[in-house]
This record gives structure tokens, sequence and C-alpha cells, in this order.
């Protein structure tokens, strides 16, 4: 009887639910929850939950992949598929970590002053469109993120063969 494997990819997804687009990890997580993922990957859907993501980065993981919102200026819902240099986000001095608003670049950097983070970190983001009124927040994504989730849980299975290329494609996404 052979043990299970051991993961070697985390699949990390971050986000608010309770702040509209913010929560787009959350529902990647739902969606690849719904995919029968080989052992060799465990997805975690870590919320706002951002030193224990940092803690998870230090981790002996060959591959990790950071599932967020980012904002950079293109269309709402347009997908990234990022593959930060992790000594660039090295941090170059003192700086106050508020776990709940914290972006894939600033847990790096924190999780940077903790240990050695030695996988490799793709990141799969989502370009927001709002996140609801500053006190309130919103329920919900909108449309154009909502419309993005199938996309984005596609790129995390397309990382995930290209971080274990010797498994054929029933290995990583069992029937």
């Amino acid at each position: 009887m052979n043990a299970p494997a051991r993961p070697r990819i985390l699949v990390s997804c971050i986000g608010n639910i309770f702040l509209g687009d913010d929560g787009f990890g959350c529902e990647v997580a739902r969606a690849l929850a719904e995919m029968n993922l080989s052992p060799e990957t465990q997805v975690i859907d870590f919320g706002i939950r951002a030193f224990d993501l940092a803690f998870a980065l230090l981790e002996p993981y060959q591959t990790i992949i950071l599932v967020d919102t980012i904002a950079r200026g293109s269309q709402p819902g347009t997908i990234y598929v990022l593959q930060p240099a992790v000594d660039a986000a090295a941090t170059s001095g003192p700086e106050i970590f508020d776990p709940h608003s914290m972006d894939p670049a600033r847990l790096l950097r924190l999780a940077q002053t903790l240990g050695e983070i030695t996988a490799e970190i793709y990141i799969v983001g989502c370009e927001p469109l709002d996140f609801g009124e500053e006190l309130e927040g919103r329920m919900g994504l909108s449309q154009p993120v909502r419309a993005a989730v199938p996309e984005a849980a596609t790129a995390v299975i397309d990382l995930i063969h290209r971080a274990v290329p010797q498994l054929d494609n029933s290995a990583v996404l069992e029937a």
C-alpha cells in the first residue's frame, strides 16, 4: 500500500468575501474544490489570514500559486499570470504589516522576513471592478470578475501542468 503523495504544489487563494471583488480568490478555491486535483496539489482558501499564508510560503513546496485580485489598470475581469522575482520582493526596511490588506508583493516581503522561500511562486490575478463602499463593503463578485473565475481556474491547472510536467493530464486532474 502506497502512502499518499505529499503535496508539492500549494494553490493559495486569498481574499475577503465581504469586500466585493476581493473575494475572487475564495471563489476560485471553490471552483477548484469541485475538480478532482491530484494528491500532488493542495488548495487552501486562506481568506484574509495573511500571517498563516506567510508561514505556508516557507514550507518545502515545489510550486506555490497565489490567487488574488490585482489592480493593474486593465479591464475588470482581466486575468494575469505572473511570476514575481522573489528576491525583488525582499524588504529594504521595516514595514508595518496589516494582515487584512495584504497584496501578494507585501505578503512575499513578510514571508521573507520570517525565513527563506524555496518554492517557485506564481500569481494568478484578476483585475477587480470594485470592492464596495469603503465602510460597508459588498457581498459577491461583480459580473466581469465572476465571469473570470473559470478562466482563472484553467490558468491554475495550466500552472500545475507546467510545475509537474512528468505527470500526465489524468494525474493532475483525475477523472
